[in-house]
């Protein structure tokens, strides 16, 4: 398998992908969660295109296994935040059928190398709660909480 960064080419798998990413919440929290996807093809194209957001796939044989999609955040001359340089992985998803054969693994660790290449002070990315496998998978990987997001229902 290669992790590269994503071309148009691959926005049908990286849809596809994004429905069977978004059914793992909708069915958790169909309080919060549509069953839809979080981005269009043309959102998805938009991303791609935009060296401030990359989007990188796991890929073989021709075929898209993974993906994560990313997002500088700088903190710079702010009051409170020190001056860093953030890689956030706002989605990342492997195929249903590639699961357990580290894909996720390789796409995380090509974002790692490409964080540090573009001189990231640090990697983080949001988990919910209502989908705990991601939660340990993230744990395995070395990731550690940040900062917990708390609510109460009305």
């Amino acid at each position: 398998m290669i992790v590269r960064s994503a071309e148009n080419g691959d926005i049908p798998a990286i849809i596809i992908l994004l429905r069977q990413v978004n059914e793992v919440h909708a069915k958790a929290r169909p309080d919060l969660f549509k069953f839809a996807t979080k981005y269009t093809e043309d959102g998805v194209a938009a991303l791609i295109s935009d060296p401030s957001t990359p989007v990188f796939v796991g890929e073989e044989d021709g075929k898209v296994l993974g993906y994560a999609m990313c997002r500088f955040v700088v903190h710079e001359g702010e009051q409170l935040l020190c001056d860093i340089k953030t890689l956030y992985i706002d989605d990342i998803c492997v195929d249903e059928g590639a699961r357990g054969k580290h894909v996720g693994t390789r796409i995380y660790d090509h974002v790692l190398n490409f964080a540090g290449q573009s001189g990231c002070y640090n990697i983080t990315l949001n988990v919910w709660a209502c989908n705990p496998a991601a939660e340990a998978f993230y744990k395995k990987l070395g990731l550690v909480p940040q900062k917990t997001t708390m609510e109460k229902i009305l």
